[in-house]
């Protein structure tokens, strides 16, 4: 079934059809500009969201992003980021592939339609045309017919009358003869231009309308084709971006799940932990002496004595200086202002950086001698003596930084004395350490370990040492190393150690160990030589590796 054969005579349908079908697709058009620009304001609304909540300070600076929370949280804003990049090319989509093809797509269907009715409504004029004419040779031949009848009649009475003249019946005859001939050439005009009209008329409605209409059927249909694809292309430009919507939504999963308090418990340690011994007891300060006490001549300060008071409690107070107001203090290059387990993290933390740039110093010397080798042999690359001078400032740059890794080591090593000074001097005020590992180094001997027990009862009674290196690092332990069990990884020496104190045991720089237990956040970790012994070496003289 097709327009023209069944539409024959519904123009003035087809012609609000046909506009309202281009004003449908218009209406898509403008329905999808807006949804685009939906999704660009909610893309720009979601960006500028995360760039609200990213953190401000570099994340080399920012402390808190060593905590899985903060990580995390970042993670999340990140995946966000990109869940709002999908949305921007959704409406980037939409805008091309519908907003600006439908539009362009739209105008052409115009111009089509336009034509179509334009050659339609010249037929239609040229057919009325042709009524029009042969409606006025109609009139005309009904006209001639009417004055040939009564010039007829006339002729007929003046003929009869015997009052006439000869001439006149003559002359009525002529008139009526004349009017009969008008009359005649009047039908034969008429019957022509009916004949030529109604050749019109059957080719207007059996041929030349029904093809402009079929051709409005054609262009209809093709429109409704594309506006249908169009819809299509609204879910199709969603589902283009659903797998990396889902990647973000997967991310976001990942992240939350990446949320470890255990582990952001020990980064707080590791971030903030001191190293100072703990504060000893205080001693009791009897007032009651002073009444009981005898001046006399070798008494020191005043007969009261109470100046030794104050400075006894002055010391005590000195003794608690966690729990009182911190002084501003002055950063210095060793970082001596901070607490002695964090000048020595941020001295690693130097010396580290310095060896990477000596490192990498080194590596460019090397490349600039190999340029200079290949002027040399060839020099038409280039002139060998242009390189003097960057060779000279990396030779400097050199020496600059061995002599600063130099100072950082020896600032180190001051400081891995300080931390375990103060170790020691709180395991000798303590009967156990304040977080001990679980087990103790291998025994060496019965009768030394009889030995040891008896050397620590007695030292239980002096005051600490102040050499961290001659002190026991623990002076009880509740158990022995477990021999038996297998190691949980290993570890490189990158400095050399001494372990002189009990419980600690020797390495060399260099040296491969076995990772027996880890640090349990007191800066202490148990390996096993392959030579065989275990005991426990300063964390931060390791390269650990677990398994």
């Amino acid at each position: 079934m097709d327009w023209g054969t069944e539409l024959w005579d519904q123009f003035e349908v087809l012609e609000r059809h046909t506009q309202w079908g281009l004003d449908l697709l218009d209406k898509y058009v403008k329905f999808v500009k807006e949804r685009a620009e939906v999704e660009q304001a909610y893309a720009k609304q979601l960006r500028s969201l995360v760039k609200k909540y990213l953190p401000k300070r570099p994340t080399k600076d920012d402390p808190e992003v060593k905590f899985s929370q903060q990580q995390s949280f970042v993670q999340l804003l990140q995946e966000v980021n990109d869940f709002a990049g999908q949305r921007e090319l959704v409406a980037e989509s939409l805008g091309i592939r519908v907003c600006l093809e439908l539009a362009k797509y739209s105008q052409e269907m115009k111009q089509e339609r336009k034509m179509h009715f334009q050659e339609g409504r010249r037929a239609q004029q040229q057919l009325e045309n042709g009524f029009k004419q042969l409606e006025t040779s109609k009139r005309k031949f009904e006209r001639d017919c009417r004055e040939a009848e009564k010039a007829a009649h006339t002729a007929e009475r003046l003929d009869q009358d015997i009052n006439a003249t000869k001439a006149d019946v003559e002359k009525a005859k002529q008139q009526a003869h004349l009017r009969n001939h008008m009359a005649e050439e009047s039908k034969n005009e008429y019957a022509a231009q009916l004949q030529r009209f109604n050749r019109d008329q059957a080719h207007f409605y059996f041929s030349q309308m029904p093809q402009i209409f079929d051709k409005l059927q054609d262009m209809d249909e093709r429109r409704a084709t594309r506006l249908g694809a169009g819809y299509g292309l609204l879910s199709e430009a969603e589902l283009q971006v659903v797998p990396i919507i889902g990647k973000c939504l997967e991310g976001m999963k990942v992240a939350a799940e990446s949320v470890d308090a255990k582990n952001d418990s020990q980064v707080l340690i590791e971030l903030h932990k001191s190293g100072f011994a703990r504060p000893g007891d205080l001693e009791f300060e009897d007032f009651s002496q002073v009444m009981n006490r005898v001046p006399s001549d070798s008494s020191l300060g005043t007969p009261d004595g109470r100046p030794e008071l104050r400075a006894a409690s002055s010391r005590s107070r000195a003794k608690r200086w966690p729990f009182g107001k911190k002084n501003k203090t002055v950063v210095t290059e060793d970082f001596s202002h901070l607490p002695p387990e964090q000048q020595r993290k941020r001295l690693q933390q130097q010396l580290e950086e310095r060896n990477r740039e000596l490192q990498k110093e080194e590596d460019q010397r090397e490349a600039l001698k190999k340029m200079k080798d290949v002027y040399e042999k060839t020099p038409q690359m280039g002139d060998p003596a242009s390189l003097e001078p960057r060779i000279a400032e990396t030779l400097g740059n050199i020496e600059r930084l061995k002599l600063e890794v130099q100072k950082y080591e020896a600032w180190l090593a001051e400081a891995e004395s300080r931390v375990l000074s103060n170790r020691g001097d709180s395991l000798s005020r303590h009967s156990r350490p304040p977080d001990p590992p679980a087990t103790a180094p291998p025994d060496s001997s019965s009768s030394s370990n009889n030995s040891g027990s008896q050397d620590n009862k007695e030292s239980s009674e002096e005051p600490p040492s102040e050499e961290g290196q001659d002190t026991p690092i623990y002076t009880e332990f509740d158990e022995d190393f477990e021999e038996s069990a297998p190691p949980i990884g290993h570890c490189v020496a990158i400095y050399h150690f001494e372990g002189s104190s009990e419980g600690t045991i020797s390495m060399s720089e260099g040296e491969d160990l076995s990772l027996m237990e880890e640090d349990k956040g007191d800066g202490w970790t148990r390996v096993r030589r392959k030579q065989g012994g275990e005991g426990y070496v300063p964390t931060s003289y390791l390269r650990v590796t677990l398994n």
